[in-house]
């Protein structure tokens, strides 16, 4: 009996890392979905800056204890410009105005509107870092959007009245833009950075730029009662810390494109979430419009199966 050929035994390793890729956005969409909710839940207690800073505090903290970062080197040149850019604009200004926006919107709602990102990332991943416009994945996107849409439509209340405001439309809209430049930029450091030495990092530079929001974070810290302190832990260790580094973990090893339409199942689960711990109970449309994202985001992971000719 011959042995197995190379070429036997590395579709198997590939299937093995695609697997725990996708093992790492599901942690993502689960974690990102329930900072959603606890980010709403906070919004009395904490103003969007002050609630930022204590995040990306908690978060940073965690990651130290986590990933070690001493014991890798920094990066430098081009490389170091791209985690800077990526720091200010995805952790530190994304979560200001994302924070600003739920002060308007139900946790679902911002999911749902904040998730114009992956769009942005997947057209501009195929212009800008040559990932191209495979066909799987513009259908599965037009088709999650479509579900998108349909939730959209279904947030409305008893009376028919919207309960979306435009100032929180517009200020999630933002967040979705800066989502995206983020993501795009984080996407070429990892070819030479650890996925936890870039949150880490990340992490520490939203946390600098927020600095100005210290005092307003220890007086509100101060008022705040025992539960609105552990959601701010929570959103600072899971969502933050791990939800950031498995998301760069398969970024690392998907294009930008894949991981980014996964997200599409953020305001599916986050509405689930917010139903039971916040009772903002979605309308019959919502259900309909997430078995849609459901089927878009697997129809951007289906690939044709090659058929390999038999030799004469």
């Amino acid at each position: 009996m011959t042995s197995p050929s190379p070429s036997t035994t590395s579709p198997s390793t590939g299937i093995a890392a695609r697997d725990l890729s996708v093992g790492a956005l599901a942690v993502t969409v689960v974690l990102w979905a329930s900072a959603f909710v606890g980010i709403r839940a906070v919004t009395d207690t904490f103003d969007p800056g002050p609630l930022a800073l204590g995040r990306l505090l908690v978060g940073a903290v965690a990651l130290t204890a986590l990933v070690r970062p001493w014991r890798f080197p920094l990066p430098h040149g081009r490389t170091l410009g791209l985690v800077v850019v990526y720091g200010v604009m995805w952790f530190g200004a994304y979560n200001v105005v994302l924070n600003a926006g739920e002060t308007y919107l139900d946790a679902g709602t911002a999911a749902l509107v904040v998730n114009v990102g992956p769009i942005l990332i997947a057209l501009f991943a195929g212009w800008l870092l040559k990932e191209g416009f495979p066909r799987p994945l513009l259908a599965g996107m037009a088709v999650a959007f479509a579900g998108v849409a349909l939730i959209a439509v279904s947030t409305r209340n008893g009376d028919g009245v919207e309960t979306a405001s435009a100032a929180g439309v517009l200020l999630c809209l933002a967040a979705a833009v800066l989502y995206a430049v983020g993501a795009l930029t984080q996407k070429p450091t990892l070819a030479t950075v650890s996925p936890g030495m870039s949150v880490w990092m990340a992490c520490s530079i939203g946390a600098v730029v927020c600095l100005p929001y210290g005092p307003e974070l220890v007086s509100e810290v101060g008022d705040a009662g025992t539960t609105d302190l552990v959601w701010l832990v929570y959103l600072g260790v899971f969502p933050t810390a791990i939800g950031f580094t498995t998301w760069a973990y398969a970024m690392r090893r998907l294009t930008a494109g894949q991981v980014a339409s996964t997200t599409y199942l953020v305001p599916v689960v986050a509405t689930g979430i917010s139903w039971v711990l916040l009772g903002e109970v979605p309308a019959a449309l919502a259900f309909a419009g997430g078995a849609l994202c459901l089927a878009g985001v697997g129809i951007t992971r289906w690939r044709p199966r090659r058929t390999v000719p038999t030799p004469a």
